[in-house]
């Protein structure tokens, strides 16, 4: 059990102004309270996310900013009143470590849309006024209720990756039942969420078709993904060709781009989820109204789904594919992050690394 005692010194390495170069920074993490996990952490997933905030896209970047949200490691010490995790267990953290626990979205095991006091594991003011700070770090303390139980016999390297990218593909999809067998579902963009969202489609038993801007990436989508078939969405003979074939999209991609190719290719009643965060969204409106068609935006998911994720992830031996790295190379991670040259992830070695 905690022994509630001061504040522990924590290593991290943090951005400290726009040029989100990293660099080591050591800080305090809060004291661990009555239902709170202290976390050794031991790999932290690289996400997109990560180079925005150190380079102070949003306009909100508090400094010296420690990013990293996919985070994995081994309780090392709880508070009095926790009850699901011991010390020694797996865990992980995702994208927030904190809301309301009030508000009907909190209620429904929907924290990510809290509509009173959402706090993100990095660059959000928690309930207690410092300022949180993220996974690339030696360790963490977070309330119970926002980790997640990652089973003995699932890597951590692979668990982080799920906390973000993995979630982000997986809630859309169970959200509008994409998990029946012989459904056809087309995966648009080849990335970190994408890759998830094929793996998950062949799992539930859908007939996965890729949509890449990139013909380089055919036999990797086929071969190593698994996927049905491959598509270069610039190909406009390919798109007419596919009409009114899919019962279900995702579109992870992020630059501004129309969906109106996608729309045509849905059946009717078809849902087109967008995962991506395109700056505008250009589509014609008759496509929607005369197909039935949907277009539903969608983000991380709840703890009751995120823990539903990792589950299955472990049962039906879903792994990302990533490429372990020490910390000392985040920062040209970051550089090959903005070139999309990873396949498909980076993580973090922060046991074996950061020192």
């Amino acid at each position: 059990m905690s022994s509630l005692s001061g504040n522990d010194e924590c290593l991290g390495w943090a951005a400290r102004d726009e040029s989100g170069v990293l660099s080591p920074y050591n800080f305090s993490r809060r004291v661990v309270g009555s239902d709170d996990v202290s976390i050794k952490i031991t790999h932290c997933g690289v996400c997109y996310g990560d180079v925005l905030w150190t380079r102070n896209k949003h306009g909100d970047s508090m400094y010296p900013l420690v990013p990293g949200h996919e985070i994995a490691g081994i309780v090392k010490d709880v508070g009095s009143n926790v009850h699901r995790f011991k010390v020694g267990d797996h865990v992980g953290v995702g994208t927030y470590v904190n809301s309301c626990r009030e508000c009907e979205y909190c209620n429904d095991g929907l924290e990510v849309h809290c509509v009173k006091d959402l706090v993100y594991t990095f660059n959000r003011v928690d309930v207690d006024g410092t300022i949180t700070k993220g996974g690339y770090s030696s360790f963490t303390v977070v309330h119970e209720r926002y980790c997640y139980r990652i089973p003995n016999n699932y890597p951590l390297a692979s668990a982080a990756t799920l906390l973000c990218a993995g979630i982000s593909a997986y809630a859309p999809m169970m959200r509008h039942k994409m998990n029946q067998p012989g459904k056809s579902l087309g995966v648009v963009g080849l990335g970190g969420l994408g890759h998830m969202a094929v793996k998950f489609g062949k799992a539930f038993g859908l007939n996965v078709t890729i949509f890449s801007t990139s013909l380089s990436k055919k036999e990797e989508a086929l071969t190593l993904l698994g996927a049905d078939r491959f598509v270069v969405s610039s190909d406009q003979e390919q798109i007419k060709a596919l009409a009114n074939s899919f019962d279900f999209i995702i579109d992870t991609a992020s630059g501004i781009h129309s969906y109106d190719p996608y729309l045509s290719m849905l059946k009717t009643v078809g849902v087109l989820a967008i995962v991506g965060f395109p700056s505008e969204a250009k589509f014609s409106p008759p496509i929607l109204n005369l197909g039935m068609k949907t277009i539903s935006g969608s983000v991380v998911g709840g703890t009751k789904v995120t823990q539903e994720m990792i589950d299955f992830c472990a049962a039906h031996k879903i792994y990302p594919d990533i490429e372990v790295i020490p910390i000392q190379y985040a920062n040209e991670a970051f550089e090959r992050l903005l070139k999309k040259d990873v396949k498909y992830r980076f993580v973090i070695d922060i046991e074996n690394s950061l020192k």
